[in-house]
C-alpha cells in the first residue's frame, strides 16, 4: 500500500506540473499577466500618492480584453 501511494503521488505531481506548464505557455496567460502588472503599477502609484486615479494614464486603468482562440 505504501508503494502504491508513492506511485500515485508521483504521477499526480507529474500531471499537475505538466498542466501548469501548458497553461503558462499560452497567450491568455501572457495577456493576463500583462494586465495584472499594469493594474498593480497603477494601484502602487495611487497608493504612493504620486498620482490620482483621475490623472492616471487611461492605459493603466483599462482592462485589456482577453481574446479566446
Amino acid at each position: 500500500m505504501k508503494y502504491r501511494d508513492g506511485i500515485f503521488a508521483t504521477v499526480a505531481l507529474a500531471l499537475t506540473s505538466l498542466a501548469l506548464a501548458s497553461v503558462v505557455y499560452t497567450d491568455a496567460y501572457s495577456q493576463a499577466a500583462k494586465a495584472e502588472a499594469s493594474g498593480v503599477r497603477a494601484l502602487t502609484e495611487v497608493a504612493a500618492g504620486t498620482t490620482t486615479l483621475a490623472a492616471a494614464e487611461p492605459a493603466l486603468l483599462a482592462i485589456a480584453p482577453v481574446q479566446v482562440q
